[in-house]
């Protein structure tokens, strides 16, 4: 039987998740706060920015494919044309160049892999916090997580990588992650509690990375952890991560951009570029050098060009930086000039030799 003091205390605790339930069902619930014209026009301009890139991505896909079929023709052909021993000899250069190929991109990956794993232990300690999902739609969770991707692409390109959380992880947020090719395999932290319960013991560690700081960042030091807000918004909450860093009594700073260029608009950045920022930062040791890597020219007044990193910037900004995979760009590229559209890369080997085999069936026979 239960004591007077149990019962009560068990009803607290209930009481308390109740509210905590109800908070929740209140910010869904919550209308998004309408846009003010100077935010609609914004909207309007980057809805025409991702029409414009959308088209010009599906042109690179059709002259990639293109090239592919022109290439497999002349292939075909010069088969065709050549003897017996000609071809056994076409057959076994190109294997051979596949297999070089194979061999080339398993030692990057595995300098890759003890690179992550070395960051793991002693890399800087950077954390996206998920726990906004409820405040966006689908297209916006559609877009964080391609952020999220390139996020984890880069800082595995990266020489000096840091150790990457995901905090919050859950609901539709998490399902979409788990659809990603390969997800449960990166070496990254995968959280379901938020980062306040993650690092309870690490508390006066964390510092909140939002533009509302008043406390600018002057350098990154390994000890402390530094979070990024989750959030694709379009601007509709304003102050939003720098109130609930305030209400969790952590620090807060901003990224030192004013100090070395100035915004065409506002300071607010996607979740990938404060991570690539950062991964800049800890390569170079150099603020300027980091925001005019990767800030894209579009978002920054006229004045401030950086000659050095302009040309390198504009392709990225091109390319889009909501990239489907950008771990496997080179293999795609590589396997679209071969003509072979191939969706495992580990069985990668294995096809190209039944393609290798098909090949020689073909031309002994013929």
């Amino acid at each position: 039987m239960l004591s007077n003091g149990s019962t009560e205390e068990g009803k607290t605790m209930e009481s308390k998740a109740g509210e905590k339930e109800d908070e929740v069902l209140d910010q869904r619930q919550q209308p998004c706060p309408p846009l003010s014209k100077n935010a609609q026009k914004k909207l309007l301009k980057q809805q025409r920015y991702e029409a414009k890139k959308a088209e010009k991505k599906a042109l690179l896909k059709e002259q990639k494919k293109r090239e592919g079929e022109r290439k497999r023709k002349e292939w075909e052909e010069k088969l065709a044309g050549a003897t017996e021993e000609e071809k056994q000899q076409l057959i076994e250069s190109r294997k051979c160049l596949r297999k070089e190929r194979m061999d080339q991109r398993s030692e990057e990956k595995g300098k890759k892999m003890q690179r992550l794993t070395k960051a793991k232990e002693i890399g800087q300690n950077l954390v996206i916090d998920l726990e906004f999902d409820h405040l966006m739609n689908s297209s916006e969770l559609h877009s964080l997580v391609q952020q999220i991707m390139y996020c984890y692409a880069v800082n595995g390109r990266c020489s000096c990588p840091a150790h990457l959380w995901l905090t919050g992880c859950q609901g539709e947020m998490q399902d979409q992650l788990q659809r990603l090719p390969g997800f449960d395999k990166w070496i990254i932290e995968k959280e379901n509690r938020p980062y306040i319960e993650a690092f309870q013991d690490q508390k006066e560690h964390l510092i909140y990375l939002t533009a509302d700081s008043e406390t600018t960042l002057d350098v990154l030091d390994p000890k402390h952890i530094y979070i990024i807000g989750g959030l694709v918004d379009r601007n509709r909450w304003k102050g939003l991560t720098m109130r609930k860093a305030e209400d969790q009594g952590i620090q807060t700073a901003k990224l030192p951009i004013g100090t070395f260029l100035k915004m065409s608009s506002s300071q607010v950045l996607t979740v990938n570029q404060v991570v690539e920022i950062l991964l800049k930062y800890l390569e170079t040791g150099d603020w300027r050098t980091s925001f005019f890597q990767v800030i894209p020219q579009r978002k920054r007044c006229e004045g401030d060009k950086d000659i050095e990193g302009e040309e390198e910037t504009e392709e990225e900004d091109d390319r889009g930086i909501k990239i489907h995979d950008i771990e496997q760009e080179e293999d795609t590229e590589e396997e679209d000039d071969r003509g072979i559209k191939i969706h495992d890369i580990e069985r990668e080997e294995d096809t190209e030799e039944k393609d290798d085999h098909e090949f020689k069936r073909r031309c002994i026979g013929s």
